[in-house]
């Protein structure tokens, strides 16, 4: 993955790939159909993603994660 953060769109097409990749070995509690739809249910998602998945997808999911994070504190921040 790229060091510099791409756009929203790209950062959220990325973790809903990464969930497809990992619904059955690391997910395998949700529900078949569940996609998250939130900055914060797609953090929580990483995470969880960082804790279950191989050392490849730690970072993948890390990354990602970092990114969101910087959205939702700028988007806290205006508050």
């Amino acid at each position: 993955m790229d060091v510099t953060r791409p756009d929203d769109d790209v950062i959220v097409a990325e973790v809903d790939r990464l969930v497809e990749q990992h619904r059955i070995a690391s997910l395998w509690f949700l529900r078949p159909d569940y996609r998250p739809t939130t900055t914060a249910e797609r953090i929580r998602v990483l995470r969880w993603i960082e804790q279950r998945g191989d050392l490849e997808s730690f970072r993948k999911a890390a990354t990602l994660r970092r990114w969101l994070s910087q959205t939702s504190n700028d988007a806290s921040a205006d508050c």
